[in-house]
């Protein structure tokens, strides 16, 4: 690398001489020196391909709208697409709210020059902690897939123990995530399923003083649900050990709650409510415990609690619990809390504030039946098998194993139809997703595209 010879008008710390006081500072005397560590075969070498430079607005502007507009946006078409995002219905106030620049532009804030962000994020809160029926539930971290990762060190640290029994289908991006994030402190330990559901009898064999937690997610990555969450509860509690559940909070306005059936930390993802897919989603995560000091103080996000003022009958929103975040602790704290999903949490905070407890089982009513009959309607297709069981929400697999159709040639076929029918989860298998944007005729629709795929099928 060549250093420049002047400062950069928008690159901070650009100027030679900033950078060779830098550079001296941290004891190597080049850029080159500096990025030593890292090994040569992942580091460009030369300069980058780059086009000429596009010097006024308008042309970068038409240039990189060329690019969007190669992309598809879900709207555009009959989707069946899940895996992680889901294309839930986002209320149009939503968005009004979210694009508010109190709320749109405010990265972080302190409460004395905060305009109702604080107070956003609490009642975010107490919503979903209503809805999970827990306690506490954090500022949303990052998305679920980090949601997962803290829970499973929270446990760790509770616990002290370090192995963690994985007893469900797990998205395999969360499970890459979580494994990666834990990979210095957790050991993993699959336990394969019995028709679809936690295998008991192998979890009770597999259970010792090392396991720190049990690991369940309801619905799972081909959407069953866990018919036996008390169970592992109490088998987990039995051994000293903790029961992690992950859920898509959409669902829990028809089903209840994990933690009215033992579980002691509860994760996943916030997108369902109110946050559009976006070409692969905004997400957040959510944590939730019991209002249980051990749990509290293990949370690494903020917190944000109500408090009265010095003035009589008026009240501040705030950080609870300050002491344990890294803002505290810096080097010292048990994960670091940087940039937010909060964004989002305000986006689900009006979302369920809108829908209330009646439409939050309305629509996991609508869900459920849709589901129900995507499977009873795709199920009746020859050479189709529909994978799953009656506790199936939201998605199942379709297997074509029998079909002469691999996943691949029947996505392509049916995208040329201008229907998504959903993602490739191996040669023959397409993970299905039903929300309540797919209608009985988006369902009829994609059952009519089938059948005409494999009947043409050589």
């Amino acid at each position: 690398m060549t250093a420049r010879s002047s400062a950069h008008p928008y690159i901070p710390n650009s100027d030679p001489a900033i950078k060779r006081s830098m550079l001296d500072f941290v004891g190597v005397g080049s850029i080159d020196d500096l990025y030593s560590a890292i090994p040569s075969k992942l580091r460009v070498n030369g300069l980058l391909n780059l086009p000429a430079p596009l010097t006024n607005e308008q042309d970068l502007a038409k240039h990189v709208t060329s690019i969007l507009k190669k992309n598809s946006p879900q709207s555009s078409r009959i989707s069946f697409l899940g895996a992680g995002t889901y294309n839930h219905y986002v209320p149009a106030v939503v968005d009004e709210v979210i694009n508010r620049s109190e709320f749109l532009t405010a990265y972080a804030g302190d409460p004395y020059e905060d305009h109702g962000r604080f107070q956003a994020l609490f009642e975010y809160e107490s919503l979903m902690a209503e809805l999970v029926n827990m306690d506490v539930v954090n500022v949303p971290t990052y998305d679920g897939l980090q949601a997962a990762a803290t829970s499973l060190a929270m446990a760790y640290r509770i616990t002290g123990r370090k192995k963690i029994l994985v007893v469900t289908e797990v998205n395999p991006d969360k499970y890459s995530k979580v494994r990666n994030y834990n990979q210095s402190r957790l050991e993993f330990i699959d336990i394969p399923t019995n028709n679809l559901q936690p295998d008991l009898g192998a979890i009770k064999g597999a259970l010792n003083g090392d396991v720190a937690a049990i690991w369940l997610d309801t619905p799972n990555y081909l959407g069953t649900l866990c018919a036996n969450v008390q169970e592992l509860a109490d088998l987990a509690h039995a051994n000293g050990s903790l029961l992690v559940v992950g859920v898509d909070p959409i669902s829990l306005g028809v089903l209840q709650s994990p933690a009215d059936q033992g579980a002691d930390i509860i994760n996943g993802d916030i997108q369902s409510l109110g946050v559009h897919c976006w070409f692969g989603g905004g997400h957040g995560g959510f944590i939730a415990v019991h209002d249980d000091p051990k749990f509290v103080m293990e949370l690494p996000s903020r917190l944000f609690g109500l408090e009265s003022t010095t003035v009589p009958g008026e009240y501040g929103f705030g950080d609870v619990a300050y002491e344990r975040t890294s803002f505290a602790l810096r080097e010292e704290g048990k994960e670091w809390v940087g940039t937010a999903a909060a964004l989002w949490g305000i986006a689900a905070a009006v979302y369920l504030s809108l829908m209330g407890p009646r439409g939050m089982v309305e629509v996991g009513e609508t869900i459920i039946a849709r589901t129900r009959y995507a499977m009873h309607k795709l199920g009746g297709i020859a050479g189709v098998k529909v994978g799953g069981s009656e506790l199936q929400l939201r998605e199942f697999v379709l297997d074509l194993s029998q079909s002469g159709m691999s996943a691949k040639g029947l996505i392509d076929k049916c995208r040329e139809r201008n229907i998504e029918p959903g993602v490739q989860i191996s040669d023959s298998q397409i993970l299905v997703c039903v929300t309540e944007m797919n209608s009985e005729a988006d369902i009829n629709a994609l059952h009519d595209a089938i059948v005409t795929v494999l009947g043409g099928a050589k």
